[in-house]
């Protein structure tokens, strides 16, 4: 498997490279062309100028041989770094500058297809080696020389070359390709140096963090990614996440082993409790006449068992994905007053009053009513539960702001501050109410705050001088 660094790095290699090939080749192409170009026009113009400076000379009668003609053809082909060569309409060579034909001639002849090109055309321009004239291929540019009569008529009377030698543009061309080579390795190396500095600071991160998922994978919940804090890129971004995730697992994990362990705790103490006063039974240790007595204990702690193993269940069932909260139009008020009317043994065993403060019409919200049903029986039971004998119990319900306020209010000992934050986690009981309360197994809560969870409602708690109250909120209809 290729890794990341090696793709990204290939790829801008790959980039770089076909970059800079496109680059030096249309820069090497454009600037031989242009050279080139301005040759053949500095020649054009030189081939004229001779041509027409050769028929104002010949108009004067003055010969080709004279020394001042000479001079100018020399310092023409010296000033343009080129050749001149003048002959008849025939082809055969007149007047040459230094160096411009083959030395060994015996009589020096321009070819017929040149000079009859010439004629026709009245120019001439290309590579060529004049037939073995000149010793390689040279840029050449002709003209011819024209003359006027007597009688006004034109007609040609010489031929004007002027020719350059193609190695100063070779040498050019190298020299540039050379300067470009060069120039082009260096930035080369510059960009991929930096080009696998860049991957590997980009993909280092990500095998850190593909490092401590194994390492989380395998149990060592306290791995974590570091150093990638004051990123502000996405790699920061997936650092933070993995952090965050790593955090949430840890926690969810505590939990686990917690709510395991609380379990094992609600459910061995029952369970001691039974096996202990059966054997009791069995074995004549407990007199027959007291047989009765632990024969009710133990099937308080059975119904207490089989409360925990059904609550278990509904958690089960509420937290399950399969799980749909139905929604649907209900009056909470009629809600509450049903599940007090079915609570009213507990309540006047404890000899409490009931404060009432619910709308004379109904308060229609959205949700589940089994669901809300099961939210008002708790907190009702929990209240009844934990009121002190003698109180007064109040419920209200207020609609306010587009939603519907439910509270429970009882009478009792002050919760702590740091136990308020706690009281809707699994198995949690106070101190007090772990000894007092035998009939509760701790979820009755933690249910409450599930069942409001998913209805995207929430559930707050306030104890202060001894008032403890359950507010929860619904969606008005």
């Amino acid at each position: 498997m290729k890794s990341i660094y090696g793709r990204q790095f290939s790829m801008m290699a790959a980039i770089i490279l076909i970059s800079f090939t496109l680059l030096g080749s249309a820069f090497i192409t454009l600037t031989y062309q242009y050279t080139l170009r301005e040759k053949q026009e500095a020649l054009e113009r030189n081939v004229d100028f001779i041509a027409d400076f050769t028929s104002a000379m010949k108009s004067n009668g003055a010969s080709l041989y004279d020394a001042s003609y000479k001079a100018y053809v020399g310092s023409i082909a010296s000033i343009s770094d080129a050749y001149v060569l003048i002959c008849r309409t025939d082809g055969r060579v007149l007047l040459y500058s230094d160096g411009a034909i083959r030395s060994g001639l015996a009589a020096p002849t321009v070819p017929a297809s040149v000079c009859g090109e010439i004629a026709q055309n009245g120019s001439y321009q290309g590579m060529t080696a004049m037939g073995g004239l000149f010793p390689e291929r040279r840029y050449v540019s002709g003209r011819a020389v024209v003359q006027s009569d007597f009688l006004g008529q034109t007609h040609e009377t010489n031929l004007v070359f002027v020719a350059a030698n193609t190695s100063s543009l070779t040498e050019l061309w190298r020299a540039v390709a050379t300067i470009f080579l060069f120039t082009s390795v260096g930035v080369l190396c510059i960009a991929f140096i930096s080009s696998s500095v860049t991957s590997l600071h980009q993909t280092r991160p990500m095998k850190e963090i593909a490092d401590a998922a194994r390492k989380f994978g395998h149990g060592e919940f306290d791995a974590r990614v570091t150093g990638y804090e004051n990123r502000k890129d996405e790699v920061g971004e997936l650092a933070e996440a993995f952090n965050a995730m790593a955090e949430s697992l840890s926690k969810a994990e505590a939990k686990r082993s917690e709510f395991i362990a609380n379990v094992s705790h609600e459910l061995k103490t029952p369970m001691t409790t039974i096996a202990g006063f059966a054997d009791g039974i069995l074995d004549g240790t407990i007199p027959p006449e007291r047989e009765k007595e632990y024969l009710k204990t133990i099937s308080s702690e059975t119904r207490r068992l089989s409360r925990l193993v059904r609550r278990m269940l509904d958690l089960s069932r509420l937290q399950s994905k399969e799980n749909v909260t139905a929604q649907e139009q209900f009056d909470v008020s009629e809600v509450m007053l049903r599940v007090l009317v079915s609570l009213e043994t507990k309540i006047n065993a404890r000899h409490l009053d009931v404060d009432t403060a619910i709308p004379d019409g109904p308060v229609t919200v959205w949700g589940d009513p089994d669901a809300i049903t099961q939210v008002c029986y708790n907190l009702l039971d929990n209240a009844i539960k934990f009121s002190t004998e003698g109180t007064t119990m109040g419920i209200s319900v207020t609609a306010k702001g587009g939603k519907a306020y439910v509270s429970v209010r009882n009478t009792g000992e002050t919760i702590p501050p740091e136990e308020l934050a706690l009281l809707f986690d699994r198995f949690h009981k106070t101190d007090r109410s772990r000894s007092e309360d035998r009939d509760g197994v701790g979820l009755g809560l933690y249910i409450v705050k599930t069942i409001l969870g998913n209805h995207k409602e929430n559930i707050t708690v306030t104890s202060e001088n001894g008032v403890t109250e359950f507010t929860f909120t619904l969606t008005l209809a």
